[in-house]
């Protein structure tokens, strides 16, 4: 039972990644292989998606 809830956290993180990804400001090639890369490894590619993902519209001070 414990995996069936991890994998349904894993499987909201990664849904709120791509969503979060198709509607930033990045180029289209750039959003197709970050949706790519989450999808093929969805543990890491969310992991990567936090630390160096596309950020749209954000500005850093």
């Amino acid at each position: 039972m414990e995996y069936g809830l991890l994998g349904l956290i894993v499987l909201i993180a990664d849904i709120y990644a791509i969503y979060q990804t198709v509607t930033s400001g990045a180029s289209t090639g750039s959003k197709l292989l970050w949706v790519l890369l989450i999808l093929i490894l969805p543990v890491i590619g969310f992991i990567l998606w936090l630390v160096a993902g596309p950020r749209g519209g954000s500005v850093r001070v």
